[in-house]
């Protein structure tokens, strides 16, 4: 029908939590946090880079101009420097993008959330403030193309930004990876002989139409059987932390992750893959609390469609970027 109808709940959020502060209490520590530590969940700046440290080659970090020669800046994201299971994800496409010969850079510490979390609740004052911030240091350092793991930063920074002034050229790495194995930089040789279905993060699928990039890295990599869920593509479903809902509870019917993990089981796949980090937690999740109830089997996971990617083209690099937290990352 083309009824807009996410600006007018977006609205309707604003008003209620600006002008009534009325929204939920588990929501809160996450705003505190977005607004004092700069991620939602409050780890701070200096803990940003140490993924690197976790990797057999360097990555530049920009104090400043971006260098001369740097084709990309890697928008490593907050989930995608912090949290556990997304940060392999991270390594993953480093790894790729180091094996490829592709030169980029991050930011490291001088990144910020982008605000995403705190303008789909309704925050728009956090909002703004991290987006100029992060505005003012993508200008100073020159930025001209940047590559985004999580489809919500790539949907900020690209959709939302210009509206403050940002404009960049932005690219999801899931677009980045499959030129690169098109163009013969990157050739997935090792098989991975599983059955596979794949989840369309909504602001990488539904929002900014990106379907075939993360399926086209799928289809090169030898062995793998893709299967579709019945909601896919234009039609796909959320995992359910769309909306700021990562950060709170659902208390009426059925969790939404629960729901599309069953639609994923229906297919009795081998491995579930994405291109969120969010996703990523959600979906897994929902299959730990499937695996407890015997209704899904013990070797299921949810992986990104990078760490699939990464395991093919040189498993040695993709097995690196997947080590276990060390115990001070817990």
């Amino acid at each position: 029908m083309d009824i807009e109808h996410i600006d007018h709940i977006d609205g309707i959020r604003r008003y209620q939590v600006l002008i009534e502060s009325a929204f939920p209490i588990e929501a809160a520590g996450m705003l505190k946090n977005l607004e004092n530590k700069g991620d939602p969940w409050g780890m701070g700046e200096a803990r940003r880079a140490e993924w690197i440290g976790e990797l057999d080659f360097d990555v530049p970090v920009v104090g400043g101009k971006i260098p001369d020669g740097i084709e990309y800046l890697f928008w490593v994201g907050c989930a995608g420097a912090l949290e556990d299971r997304a940060r392999k994800t991270t390594k993953a496409i480093a790894t790729l993008l180091h094996t490829a010969g592709v030169k980029f850079a991050v930011l490291g510490p001088a990144e910020t959330c982008t605000g995403d979390p705190a303008r789909r609740i309704g925050n728009e004052f956090v909002f703004s403030m991290l987006a100029q911030q992060n505005i003012e240091t993508l200008n100073e350092a020159g930025a001209r193309t940047i590559v985004a793991s999580c489809p919500h930063c790539f949907n900020t920074i690209a959709n939302e930004y210009p509206q403050l002034g940002g404009n960049y050229e932005v690219i999801h790495h899931t677009q980045l990876l499959a030129r690169l194995v098109e163009q013969g930089r990157l050739t997935p040789a090792g098989r991975i002989e599983e059955k596979v279905t794949y989840h369309d993060p909504c602001f990488l699928g539904r929002h900014n139409k990106v379907f075939s990039p993360p399926r086209r890295i799928m289809e090169n990599v030898p062995g793998i059987e893709a299967a579709e869920m019945h909601r896919c593509k234009n039609r796909g479903f959320c995992c359910g932390a769309g909306g700021a809902r990562m950060w709170m509870e659902e208390r009426i019917g059925k969790r939404i992750n629960t729901e599309r993990i069953e639609e994923a089981l229906a297919l009795s796949p081998d491995t579930i893959s994405t291109a969120c980090p969010y996703c990523l937690v959600m979906l897994g999740d929902a299959i730990s609390a499937k695996k407890g109830s015997g209704e899904a089997k013990d070797t299921l996971e949810v992986v990104d469609v990078a760490q699939l990617l990464a395991r093919s083209v040189r498993p040695e690099d993709a097995h690196a970027a997947e080590q276990p937290a060390t115990a001070n990352e817990e």
